[in-house]
């Protein structure tokens, strides 16, 4: 009952997934096909004309076209957004947010797409400016140190308007991660409680940061029901993705794909600016090229999707064998890996298909399997 329930939980919500995408695409080729992105654009040059001057006007227009285009998008995304991040949740008795706390966050949300999408696309239109013929790669390269900062920062600035995160006030579990942490070879800042109870029944743990904001994480979730070993080797688990490297490799691969997608979408704006007729552009740095952009980029990433997947899985194997090797403790794996399958409604038998093209874990089946193995 339990596999039927949750199989068709992540069936759900995988559509959903699957139909924001496609609005996304409607959204963006509509705009382009219709010559609708000129009249967007035109509207973005005349509010900057009238708030800033002259030199200022450029940057200016990409930010308010990236606030239209934002808001448009908003009207397909935000009821997809509320059936699978409030109603689906509620149904398969997995939510214990409150409607007002969802409208809410949805507000930090638009709030912070704002602020980075739109000094995502102004970085990208001033390396047009800067470098018309090499953009995209200058353009990459930025992005990639913004990905590193961002990964940074995140458990500092981004998970606290979301969350609530203090230091964790159970001493003797505390001090048992951070010597776990030590023993990994793994230097964090401490040990935190995340608070997932008043948004969620899920549980999670993590390894967040980078560097000097590099800290563990263990939801309010998991400190009620798990026992301390099933906490710790959890933990151990997150610990194997630094010890790794695997946080690295992943900003590396999610480089090459940004890198990828910018050249592709220079060739394909190229192309669109030398077009004449309604649907031509300025130039290249014509902000209304951006849905042609994002466009090609979000290809190239759509089309790695298993490639990214397949490698993301062989790093959980890995981190896996890492944590039962540092605990010795296969049977806390074990009991942990089940009490999250049921906790989470993690669906027990995926098929061959949504592994490769939705997971980006190994099955817990198959996780506890290992365990076994290991044990045995």
């Amino acid at each position: 009952m339990n596999e039927d329930k949750a199989t068709r939980y992540h069936r759900l919500k995988r559509q959903v997934s699957i139909a924001a995408v496609a609005w996304g695409v409607l959204l963006l080729g509509g705009l382009l096909a219709t010559g609708l992105t000129i009249s967007l654009r035109d509207a973005a040059a005349a509010v900057s004309g009238r708030l800033v001057p002259s030199g200022w006007q450029p940057g200016v227009t990409v930010l308010v076209y990236v606030f239209l285009l934002t808001l448009l998008n908003e009207l397909g995304s935000v009821p997809l957004s509320f059936y699978s991040g409030l109603l689906l949740e509620r149904r398969y008795e997995l939510s214990n947010e409150t409607f007002g706390g969802w409208i809410a966050d949805q507000a930090k949300s638009l709030a912070v797409g704002l602020v980075l999408g739109g000094g995502a696309a102004a970085l990208i239109y001033w390396c047009m400016r800067l470098s018309p013929d090499h953009w995209w790669l200058v353009a990459g390269a930025a992005f990639a140190l913004l990905i590193v900062g961002l990964t940074n920062l995140a458990p500092v600035v981004l998970l606290p308007l979301f969350y609530s995160v203090k230091p964790l006030d159970r001493d003797a579990l505390r001090a048992r991660l951070l010597a776990l942490a030590d023993r990994a070879g793994a230097r964090v800042l401490g040990a935190y409680e995340w608070g997932l109870a008043d948004k969620t029944k899920k549980a999670n743990a993590a390894l967040a940061g980078v560097g000097g904001t590099r800290r563990i994480l263990v939801s309010d979730t998991m400190l009620a029901e798990y026992s301390d070993d099933e906490i710790e080797v959890v933990l151990a688990h997150e610990l194997a993705h630094h010890v790794h490297g695997d946080i690295w490799k992943g900003i590396l691969f999610e480089s090459v794909l940004i890198l990828a997608g910018f050249y592709l979408a220079s060739e394909a704006l190229r192309v669109l600016a030398r077009t004449s007729g309604p649907l031509g552009l300025h130039g290249i740095d014509d902000v209304a090229g951006l849905p042609l952009l994002v466009l090609v980029a979000g290809a190239v990433s759509l089309v790695m999707v298993p490639v990214a997947h397949a490698m993301s899985r062989a790093f959980e194997r890995s981190a896996d064998r890492f944590a039962l090797d540092l605990t010795r403790n296969p049977g806390a794996f074990v009991s942990a890996m089940r009490r999250l399958g049921a906790q989470n409604l993690a669906e027990e038998h995926p098929s061959k298909i949504v592994q490769w093209l939705f997971y980006s874990h190994p099955p817990v089946r198959e996780r506890i399997a290992a365990a076994q193995a290991f044990k045995a």
